[in-house]
């Protein structure tokens, strides 16, 4: 087991390590110790803070690291919460992004892996990609068209979109801090891969009070997703903040990535769909189509919607602004949202979507 392993445990060469090592792993979450104490740590971060980083100052062994993994997927599927698995595979690749991006550009000759060093070589390697990404100089890539539509398929920004790319021989220029963003699409869409396990009672059994502990840590992680009226009066200062710059601002499209989700995600829990969503952010008729797309993509096969983020996330994002006392008091914005309304008399209550305002 080497460090390159533990940072990247997504990596072929890194799950070889760990069938390489026999470790059984009934035995080791039975047995306890820092391989679970760090799964355990991997998904409460990940799910509360969108990174699997480790916490200060605790140092984890690459054993107890690269172990981790495999249990962090453990426990994400047995959380059984709408989102969970998509939030947790979003963390490892932003996680993972972080550190390739340190790694590529420290060293942009890319001829050595020295001190668990990850290549671009290496990684597209890993992901069969070695032949159809090329350098074109300063600091462009050329990026088959195949591949390309594969990995930007869940990137809603309309700058990915094939139409908006010049197209020359079956290939896509890409610069590079888009190729980054293109592979961490590319790890998110692994780490995701077989989620959620079928896990067996032998090793369920010996994780519970970990379980129990993220499903503390998350409560509002599965906060109150059903409403009677959609007052967008009452949302909480970072749905009103981030409405108010896509109706009068830059325009949904023009919401970061992270941004776009976190409201649509809010305003389809609170009540809306795909037209109300349109309508409510005065989205214009071209980019109509690419934000049904993206609804479809946030519910899941049972039609349930994606959680959008908790308050902590939010604040790492920078969306979480104007706070008042009833944010002091609440982990997610949709809890803010229900008792915005249990506490307004029903005569203040207007549902947007009976009078077609958007004012509450």
């Amino acid at each position: 087991m080497e460090r390159l392993h533990a940072r990247y445990p997504f990596l072929d060469a890194s799950r070889a390590a760990v069938e390489a090592a026999g470790i059984d792993l009934a035995t080791l979450v039975a047995e306890g110790g820092p391989a679970v104490e760090r799964g355990h740590e991997r998904v409460r971060r990940a799910l509360l803070e969108g990174t699997t980083v480790s916490e200060e100052p605790r140092a984890w062994s690459t054993r107890a690291e690269l172990l981790s993994y495999p249990i962090a997927r453990v426990l994400v599927s047995l959380l059984d919460i709408p989102g969970a698995t998509e939030k947790y595979a979003a963390a490892e690749a932003a996680t993972a992004r972080e550190r390739f991006v340190e790694d590529f550009e420290a060293d942009l000759e890319l001829k050595s892996a020295e001190g668990g060093r990850l290549t671009l070589d290496r990684l597209l390697a890993d992901f069969e990609l070695a032949g159809g990404v090329e350098p074109i100089g300063d600091g462009r890539f050329e990026l088959d068209v195949t591949a390309y539509l594969e990995l930007a398929a869940e990137l809603d920004d309309d700058r990915w979109h094939l139409a908006r790319r010049p197209l020359s021989a079956g290939t896509v220029p890409v610069g590079r801090p888009e190729l980054y963003t293109l592979l961490r699409e590319a790890v998110g869409r692994r780490v995701r891969e077989g989620l959620p396990l079928s896990v067996p009672e032998s090793i369920e059994a010996p994780l519970s009070s970990e379980l129990a502990s993220i499903r503390r840590a998350i409560a509002d992680l599965d906060p109150p997703t059903s409403f009677e009226a959609v007052t967008p009066g009452l949302f909480p200062p970072c749905m009103r903040s981030l409405l108010s710059q896509a109706r009068n601002g830059a325009g949904l499209a023009g919401l970061p990535d992270h941004s776009r989700f976190s409201l649509v995600s809010f305003l389809l829990a609170a009540g809306l769909d795909a037209d109300g969503v349109i309508e409510l952010c005065d989205v214009p008729e071209a980019s109509a189509e690419t934000v049904r797309a993206q609804v479809e993509r946030l519910r899941d096969d049972d039609g349930a919607v994606a959680v959008p983020p908790s308050c902590v996330v939010m604040d790492e994002y920078g969306d979480c602004v104007d706070k008042d006392e009833t944010c002091e008091t609440i982990r997610h914005p949709l809890s803010y949202y229900e008792a915005a309304l249990q506490r307004t008399a029903d005569d203040r209550i207007t549902d947007w979507r009976d009078s077609g305002q958007g004012k509450s």
